[in-house]
């Protein structure tokens, strides 16, 4: 069993967001028995009951129904205000973004006029670039791109390895026969 200290505490922990409450259903429990529905339909309802008893000449019981609909008028308008600063935020946001869309659809156009031609941005001030005079290692990692070009070496065209075997044969052949002939 539950001490009421305990549960006392969690209902003052619990968060308290409101959440999408201009949608949400409630119950409430009124002078004249449960009203259940939106914010909007509570507050009509609330209304309603408020011109009867008034008309009936209760006026108790009218500002009763008028105090009623006021609490759920006041937790439709902070729903509603948070929402509308919700959607500002979600514009704003927008906006920024497009800007930044035009902004670089801007720049690749501009690059695409220059005939695609890489153009050399100008450093930022806050960049720091290191000059060097070609002293010395400057800390870089040669890349092939960076390499000069080597001129290409002409390779002999290799000769089958059979055609090497019988001309060496006939060469040696050739050579016996003229030492032959030479004798």
């Amino acid at each position: 069993m539950r001490s009421s200290k305990s549960r006392s505490r969690n209902k003052s922990n619990r968060n308290r967001s409101v959440g999408n409450v201009v949608n949400r259903v409630f119950d409430s429990s009124g002078p004249e028995g449960k009203v259940r529905g939106t914010p909007q339909q509570i507050i009509d309802k609330y209304n309603q009951l408020a011109r009867d008893a008034q008309l009936s000449g209760d006026r108790v019981a009218a500002e009763n129904f008028q105090q009623h609909a006021e609490h759920y008028l006041r937790l439709l308008s902070v729903a509603q205000k948070e929402q509308d600063a919700r959607r500002e935020e979600q514009e704003r946001q927008n906006r920024e973004r497009q800007a930044e869309r035009d902004r670089e659809r801007a720049k690749r156009q501009e690059r695409e006029a220059n005939g695609g031609d890489l153009v050399e941005e100008t450093p930022a001030p806050d960049e720091t670039v290191m000059e060097t005079s070609g002293e010395g290692d400057s800390g870089l990692v040669e890349t092939p791109e960076s390499a000069p070009e080597k001129p290409k070496r002409q390779r002999k065209p290799r000769s089958p390895k059979q055609e090497t075997a019988t001309e060496g044969s006939a060469d040696s052949d050739t050579d016996a026969g003229s030492q032959e002939a030479a004798e």
